[in-house]
């Protein structure tokens, strides 16, 4: 599957969840799914990952696009033939955006899944730290041993 593709699907589900969430549940609002274990909760985030770095807005709208920018420029100078860091890119692409994209219109991120035990997150957090795995997991794991084989 294309890398464009998928990043596309994942910015489409992110927005339209959230775009649900927004119209229907009012900013603090909680929804139990499993009671004390899981609820849709509407958080407006005006930081990253657990809150840290709290209105720092253009902080994040610049990391992002140069990160996005540096993702488009450089892949097209890899030849990428391993599945897992293809979609590990488009993940966190597709992710990157769709949080971007909330920061550049309202200045914060709309968060609702909420596990009790860990911070509230969305699709895009989802797609994010999936895909930096996914890429982890190829740099460690297969990376040195496809240098090995292309040496040989």
């Amino acid at each position: 599957m294309p890398i464009l593709l998928i990043a596309i699907i994942v910015l489409i589900l992110d927005q339209w969840t959230k775009y649900y969430i927004k119209t229907t549940m009012l900013p603090g609002m909680s929804i139990p799914v499993i009671d004390n274990i899981f609820h849709i909760t509407y958080v407006l985030n005006p930081g990253a990952a657990f809150g840290i770095l709290e209105h720092q807005t253009a902080f994040f709208v610049v990391v992002a696009l140069v990160m996005l920018i540096a993702t488009v420029y450089f892949y097209r100078y890899l030849v990428i033939k391993h599945q897992m860091l293809r979609i590990g890119i488009a993940l966190m692409a597709g992710g990157a955006v769709g949080n971007v994209m909330d920061r550049i219109k309202t200045g914060y991120v709309v968060d609702f899944f909420d596990f009790r035990i860990w911070p509230v997150f969305n699709i895009a957090d989802i797609a994010i730290v999936t895909g930096v795995s996914f890429i982890i997991y190829y740099l460690l794991y297969f990376s040195q041993k496809e240098e090995v084989e292309h040496i040989e």
